[in-house]
């Protein structure tokens, strides 16, 4: 029964990350400068690496996935440029009531209401 509770967190999880999700867009930009096309491959590349490390790499060495994804995401902002459309108020509530059940769940596999 557990390992159902917690299954049914970390779906939670994902819904609250996808309701949130749903209106942010990462689009990239023509530039005529030859490093923007670099930013936009290498934050591909950080954040593909900086994810595999922190699922490969034993615990004391997962400091080195957290960089890579911070390098990632630094060059977003430098290549592309995200574009948020708005939310409404109940898509933000529905996600965030799926993040703190979904994690509750997830953490301890009940619910503190």
């Amino acid at each position: 029964m557990r390992f159902f509770f917690k299954l049914l967190g970390l779906t939670l999880l994902l819904a609250g990350v996808y309701f949130l999700g749903q209106n942010i867009y990462f689009t990239t930009n023509v530039y005529p400068y030859w490093w923007r096309g670099i930013a936009a491959d290498g934050s591909i590349l950080f954040l593909t690496s900086g994810i595999l490390m922190l699922f490969v790499l034993p615990r004391q060495e997962k400091g080195l996935g957290w960089v890579a994804l911070g390098i990632g995401i630094v060059l977003i902002f430098f290549s592309s440029r995200a574009v948020l459309n708005p939310t409404s108020l109940w898509q933000f509530c529905l996600s965030m009531a799926c993040f703190v059940g979904g994690y509750q769940l997830f953490t301890t596999g009940r619910l503190n209401i």
